[in-house]
């Protein structure tokens, strides 16, 4: 059976496996959170480019995180070193940021979550370097319809097994693949907790979505086959036959109408080309 926990700012919040339902503090700690992280991506659209490293973009979001009185989420998470993931063509997710410079052609999701008063403002965007091909343009629109046609299934009322069951139908129609590895997640003062957002499931399954439960959506799309593997620095994870993946990912809220999107861009640079 479900368990649900009504938490105040005064709550001691850890990871406990009951689904946390939020109040006006909580939603306003998001919304401020979730406007710096997609500030820090608006900035990254004007910065992918060919022949610039996944370092240097790693390094903005770290100055304008903390320029923004917030400290990046994932950095010395679980012994990782960088302020952000940043995941290239066939990288599903989890990518590390290194010398490595971006090609023309290149697709690439951007992963940022800044800290900031306690709250966590997890989203992610994909990006062009240069001029992709048709097929890797189609994936990463078809993506961020995947992303939209989800949070339009999380209102009040409804069941979780809806949102992934609407991505998957989505995505499949396409002949994509949807990646099972990984998965959307609670969070808000914890970086990761309760429920487990899956994006391929069956509609009317899993918990009912009730007002102040906070979660991440972001579905993972290949162009080929939805398995995964994980390579040797325990981190990056790639598609296993190789093929093209995109992802986008917004924090979000349940309301008591439907749902708040706290990491939507003030500058309406939601998809590319930005």
């Amino acid at each position: 059976m479900t368990q649900y926990q009504h938490v105040t700012a005064d709550t001691s919040i850890y990871r406990d496996g009951t689904i946390k339902l939020h109040g006006p503090e909580g939603f306003e700690g998001m919304r401020k959170a979730g406007q710096l992280a997609a500030a820090i991506l608006d900035e990254m659209a004007g910065m992918v480019q060919p022949g610039v490293s996944t370092e240097e973009l790693d390094r903005k979001v770290r100055e304008m995180t903390l320029d923004g009185g917030a400290v990046p989420a994932t950095l010395g998470y679980r012994g990782y070193t960088h302020s952000c993931c940043i995941s290239i063509n066939h990288v599903v997710c989890h990518g590390i940021p290194s010398d490595k410079r971006l090609k023309d052609g290149d697709i690439v999701n951007i992963d940022v979550t800044p800290l900031l008063d306690g709250w966590h403002g997890d989203t992610s965007r994909m990006y062009f370097a240069g001029e992709p091909s048709i097929k890797a343009k189609r994936l990463v629109e078809v993506t961020y319809e995947c992303l939209m046609i989800g949070i339009a299934e999380a209102k009040p009322g409804a069941r979780l097994g809806n949102i992934g069951a609407a991505i998957q139908a989505h995505a499949e129609r396409q002949r994509y693949g949807v990646v099972r590895d990984f998965c959307g997640h609670g969070l808000g003062r914890l970086f990761h907790d309760a429920p487990e957002v899956v994006h391929a499931a069956r509609a009317g399954t899993g918990p009912e979505l009730k007002p102040g439960m906070f979660m991440t959506i972001e579905p993972m799309i290949n162009l080929g086959r939805p398995a995964v593997k994980l390579l040797n620095d325990g981190w990056t994870a790639v598609t296993r036959d190789k093929s093209l993946s995109a992802q986008f990912e917004h924090s979000i809220g349940i309301t008591d109408e439907g749902c708040e999107i706290f990491t939507q861009s003030a500058k309406g640079l939601h998809q590319p080309p930005y």
